[in-house]
């Protein structure tokens, strides 16, 4: 499988398996651009959980409704970017931990 195809499936996975499918491309792909990848849609994920978690919580008090709102389109937005720059054979890391790794 080409990597561009690879990365599709990387940034589509958000949208069926958004832990198992980056887990199973960081032990099985050799490529370090995918590996990479891999563990920025993670991060990415699970980073967006804990913030919608915490804004859904403040949102009981009214100051976390609009961060519920962003945080949730942001877990949808961004991963649809990231699969149009992949079809476009271009590099694209995830915003907030894309300089993590």
């Amino acid at each position: 499988m080409e990597n561009k195809w690879i990365k599709v499936i990387l940034h589509a996975s958000v949208f069926f398996l958004p832990v198992i499918v980056p887990i199973l491309f960081l032990l099985l792909v050799q490529d370090e651009k995918v590996k990479s990848l891999s563990i920025q849609a993670l991060l990415f994920q699970f980073v967006m959980w804990v913030l919608i978690g915490i804004s859904t919580i403040l949102s009981f008090i009214l100051i976390g409704l609009p961060f519920v709102i962003i945080f949730s389109l942001m877990t949808i937005i961004v991963p649809i970017i990231g699969i149009v720059k992949s079809l476009q054979d271009e590099d694209w890391d995830y915003p907030i931990v894309g300089r993590w790794v």
